[in-house]
């Protein structure tokens, strides 16, 4: 189960970089992103499911990221500094890359606008947003202490009623680190209002052999009007029924973010163990809709 202060962070974030951080044309002159190896094995999902027609795709093709995508920006201060959750970098363009077909977002220590780390966030919100589906992820992740990397959604409603009315969706989360399993265990999360608090629900699975920085893995939900199950490698492992009229806003349409962050309350902060640069690489993202 998330931590309650890692889920005010997540969304507030989200919320408030809406009006001040989201940017789409400057470049910051940190150094390009250098290249580190990219896994050459894993899990891959299909093209296509029985039933489903796919509605939205990015392979990642080219050398640029498409204009489905927009970017969060700084350090969220000075209305959230460190987001919401005392986290230690500054977001920037210059830290994602596309190449080969992946889009790589690598959290780096160097010292910038006052952080001494500096990594990407990406979304969707005002491009693309969907309502209900199956959404396959393919991606291999960091590793170490103190690093954070989550593919998720938010409602497309934020900013006209806030967190947690609009909803949010954890497709994929993981705290890094050798203690206790934390670089080979994920977690699956949904938060939403309950009568004006918040409220969550979360599971997470782990590898039987290796971590997630060894190979890629394909990250699903099944989301319908029903229910939300989630899925790694194809494998369900978690599962909320959202049915209930106080989970309205899981039923609703939202948006993408993929992000590396760097320390904070719930990972805590990077340490001696910790190896920088790290990098989350995304082979595809896919959406498909029941016919």
């Amino acid at each position: 189960m998330i931590k309650i202060n890692h889920i005010i962070f997540l969304i507030l974030a989200g919320w408030l970089s809406q009006a001040c951080q989201q940017d789409e044309g400057e470049t910051n002159t940190i150094e390009p992103v250098p290249t580190l190896g990219i896994p050459e094995t894993g899990f891959e999902s299909p093209m296509s499911y029985e039933g489903y027609s796919l509605v939205w795709n990015d392979e990642f093709e080219g050398n640029s990221l498409s204009g489905d995508w927009v970017f969060d920006m700084g350090d969220g201060c000075p209305a959230l500094c460190g987001w919401g959750n005392n986290e230690l970098q500054t977001y920037t363009r210059d830290n994602v890359r596309v190449s080969n077909g992946h889009l790589i977002i690598q959290a780096r220590k160097e010292n910038f606008d006052g952080r001494e780390y500096t990594s990407s966030r990406i979304k969707t919100q005002g491009r693309q947003s969907f309502r209900f589906g199956r959404i396959d992820i393919r991606a291999a992740l960091p590793k170490g202490q103190g690093i954070w990397p989550a593919l998720w959604m938010l409602g497309d409603n934020i900013q006209q009623v806030g967190w947690p009315r609009c909803g949010e969706i954890d497709i994929m989360e993981m705290i890094g680190g050798s203690v206790n399993g934390r670089d080979n265990t994920v977690h699956g999360t949904v938060h939403w209002d309950n009568n004006g608090s918040h409220a969550e629900f979360g599971g997470s699975v782990t590898l039987q052999q290796g971590i997630f920085n060894d190979n890629f893995h394909v990250f699903s939900i099944i989301w319908d009007a029903n229910k939300i199950i989630w899925l790694l490698d194809n494998e369900p492992y978690h599962e909320i029924d959202i049915r209930p009229s106080g989970l309205s806003e899981l039923r609703e349409s939202f948006f993408f973010l993929f992000n590396v962050a760097v320390g904070g309350n719930w990972p805590g902060s990077p340490d001696n163990t910790t190896v920088f640069p790290q990098q989350m690489v995304v082979d595809y993202v896919r959406v498909f809709q029941r016919n």
